[in-house]
């Protein structure tokens, strides 16, 4: 790809030293050279990250040229995956962010690296693709969302569902007044956790494979004995990465209720946490089963339920005329003719996006705003993060939308953002 280069002397990271990212700046006016294939680099290729690199991969517009992850094996698989060899792959995300030639980056790790990797990535001057939740708290994806603003960078979060035909009518019957007005919305998600490997949680300690970097993978959160259990897709069920289904599946459906609730920009007022599980023992500490209800300005009501029933999974809109409810290929409707309804030349009309790889690089070639801009993913990742604060404090929180602060809860404000281990920090 024909760039521009520009050079920042430091990263927004205060790391040990300082780390020079030489960054690229994408064609003239900062659109991509239309004849010129987006050099793309892949920072973690676990389930989510090898899912998404082989979506790219189906895009001719798009070379994958570097695969980053901490553990050796994955990263191999990706390399391969990508007709790669061995010297286009590191265990070290500063060293594919540091080089000049690539574009754009692919960010599908443990959610507690997320925010710290793509502001490293937005400062260095790529375009990135981050898996969903945007960050692991409230105080981390302001921080991304405004250093995306200020450093003019497409970023597409992975909340794929904007993506989809039938999300995208259900919103736009919603905002149109289909089902009359908008009174309250319901989601359901799963209310056990889905644990792979045959773990249970109760491992003991055991030595750390040779392929494995563990001090990268945790990072930023504490210090912990390495287990099998704990790494890769299990990550999801320990507080210390994230909050379990809340942020799991909550990203998805609760980004789905922002968009049909015309809430993109702000978030609820009011969150309360009932019936709340954890296991009693064992690493996996997350909620397991909880019932959270949300309060927005304009008065709609939303509960985010664990349930075991699959038929509930996903996001229902209930009005004083009718209701629908969507998730990805399902679309359900009372009264059953709203199914068939077709907007007027009037209605407002949501964004189109057929598939949210492309559409993110439709975007680095013509540098518009994403289906999930940094804004939107960062106020949706917010509805989920109350619901973990409130879970954890026992208290109803009220939340200021502006300031992004708790009115009433110190143990809350305190929540706002994770603390992180030794050098790892987000900075200016």
């Amino acid at each position: 790809m024909s760039t521009t280069r520009r050079k920042f002397l430091q990263s927004s990271l205060g790391l040990a030293g300082p780390l020079i990212l030489p960054a690229s700046v994408l064609g003239k006016g900062g659109a991509t050279a239309p004849n010129d294939r987006v050099q793309l680099g892949c920072i973690g290729v676990g389930n989510m990250g090898t899912g998404n690199l082989k979506s790219f991969l189906q895009d001719k517009r798009v070379e994958v040229v570097g695969i980053c992850d901490v553990d050796a094996g994955h990263r191999a698989r990706g390399l391969k995956t990508a007709g790669l060899k061995n010297k286009a792959g590191t265990g070290d995300f500063r060293e594919i962010i540091a080089r000049p030639e690539i574009d754009a980056l692919m960010i599908a790790t443990p959610d507690h690296w997320h925010a710290i990797i793509t502001a490293a990535a937005v400062v260095a001057g790529k375009d990135v693709y981050c898996e969903k939740p945007l960050a692991a708290s409230i105080g981390e994806g302001r921080f991304v969302a405004d250093l995306v603003a200020k450093h003019e960078r497409v970023l597409q979060c992975g909340t794929w569902r904007r993506s989809g035909i039938y999300t995208r009518m259900a919103c736009e019957w919603v905002r149109n007044g289909y089902i009359g007005k908008l009174q309250r919305i319901e989601v359901g998600v799963p209310g056990a956790f889905a644990i792979r490997g045959g773990f249970t949680g109760l491992e003991k300690p055991e030595p750390v494979p040779a392929e494995l970097d563990y001090e990268l993978w945790l990072g930023p959160a504490k210090k912990a004995p390495y287990t099998e259990a704990r790494c890769h897709f299990n990550f999801r069920w320990i507080d210390d990465y994230a909050p379990g289904y809340i942020t799991d599946w909550g990203a998805h459906f609760l980004d789905v209720a922002q968009w049909g609730n015309a809430t993109d920009d702000t978030t609820p007022v009011s969150i309360k946490a009932s019936g709340i599980k954890r296991r009693p023992e064992g690493i996996y500490d997350a909620p397991e089963s909880f019932r959270i209800d949300y309060r927005y300005a304009n008065g709609v009501e939303m509960s985010m339920i664990s349930t075991t029933d699959k038929e509930t999974w996903g996001t229902k809109f209930i009005g004083d005329e009718g209701w629908v409810f969507t998730e990805n290929t399902k679309l359900l409707t009372h009264p059953a003719s709203l199914r068939q309804t077709r907007l007027k030349s009037t209605d407002e009309k949501l964004y189109v996006s057929g598939n949210h790889h492309r559409n993110f690089i439709d975007c680095v070639y013509n540098r518009k705003e994403t289906a999930a801009p940094a804004e939107t993913a960062h106020r949706a990742a917010t509805c989920c993060h109350l619901g973990a604060i409130a879970a954890a404090t026992g208290e109803e929180i009220t939340f200021d939308p502006k300031s992004e602060t708790i009115a009433n809860s110190e143990a809350g404000n305190k929540m706002l953002t994770r603390p992180m281990r030794g050098p790892w920090k987000l900075g200016a």
